[in-house]
């Protein structure tokens, strides 16, 4: 369950509001959609909060389900959502600073026409910050790739799939950064491998789950 509320919260947040507010290159446009949009701004950011508290409570979750297996893997993936968690909940202030700047007329007076410029720019912080959390968000998977191939719990074709997810994960972001018009056109294709790792993981967890032992 807490997996599928990440996979909620985060859709939500990063999946849907961010690139609707965020007009890359399009200041006024950018800046009028955040304010035409404030509530929705508004539950991205408690969203956004949410899944990454969330994050973290899944990550303690399946490094007490998973330690058995090789307890150093499990803590690499602890520290590696750890990571992800604490820099997408930092990009959220970003969003929210621009919503301020937005709606506040306070700002308005402060940055006069340039405030237009200033909500882009807080926004493209956001966005490219969660390009940087995507790192640890990619490689998270991994370690618990790894962990479900070793274990008797899970399809190993399902372990292979996780690890394969992180290298996809890592490619999309090198590309948005260093050649960006090839990452914007392969980002839609190159993420496909990580998300079917992903919702394969949620729906084992779901459907099928683990049956442990009860400890006596």
């Amino acid at each position: 369950m807490l997996y599928l509320f990440v996979g909620i919260f985060g859709g939500f947040a990063e999946g849907y509001v961010e690139p609707k507010m965020y007009i890359a290159g399009n200041a006024a446009a950018t800046a009028a959609t955040v304010a035409a949009n404030a509530g929705l701004v508004r539950l991205g950011v408690v969203f956004d909060l949410l899944d990454q508290t969330l994050f973290v409570f899944l990550a303690l979750t399946l490094y007490k389900l998973l330690q058995h297996v090789n307890k150093d893997v499990a803590r690499a993936m602890l520290l590696l959502v750890v990571l992800a968690a604490g820099i997408g909940s930092i990009n959220a202030v970003f969003e929210f600073e621009g919503l301020r700047v937005a709606t506040d007329n306070g700002f308005a007076a402060a940055f006069g026409t340039a405030s237009s410029g200033v909500i882009l720019l807080l926004l493209e912080a956001q966005h490219y910050g969660l390009l940087i959390a995507q790192i640890f968000f990619g490689l998270w998977l991994a370690p618990l790739g790894y962990l479900a191939y070793k274990s008797v719990w899970f399809p190993k074709a399902l372990g292979v799939t996780l690890m394969v997810g992180t290298v996809c994960y890592l490619v999309d972001l090198l590309a948005a950064f260093l050649v960006p018009d090839v990452g914007q056109s392969i980002h839609g294709y190159i993420t496909i491998p990580s998300a079917i790792a992903e919702i394969w993981m949620l729906g084992y967890l779901l459907v099928i789950g683990v049956r442990t032992e009860k400890q006596h």
